[in-house]
């Protein structure tokens, strides 16, 4: 699995968020006008995702294990809802038991 979702170019065409999953974690890029942030989480480091839904746009906020929050922003609404369903669909704790234990 190897999808990737950015930020709105609406708001800041030249620094635009990314968020790009891989079989093992997420990575957040945050950018800056100088510099910025690359932050990868495996899933079963995260413990919850929150979603602010703003009147165009979405801020995602992630929260790991152990680690501050990860905050990115201006991100659609479709992609944030996404983002989270992705995160949550592969955290271990929201994955269903193939052996049907709860």
């Amino acid at each position: 699995m190897s999808e990737r979702f950015y930020s709105s170019s609406f708001k800041d065409p030249i620094n635009r968020d990314v968020v790009e999953f891989s079989d093992k974690g997420v990575t957040f890029r945050v950018k800056r006008l100088i510099g910025g942030t690359d932050n990868f989480v495996f899933y079963s480091d995260i413990s919850g995702v929150e979603i602010d839904n703003g009147l165009f746009f979405s801020t995602i906020r992630v929260i790991p294990r152990a680690r501050p929050e990860i905050v990115i922003r201006n991100f659609s609404k479709g992609d944030a809802r996404r983002v989270k369903e992705l995160i949550l669909a592969n955290v271990p704790s929201h994955r269903p038991d193939p052996y049907g234990n709860r």
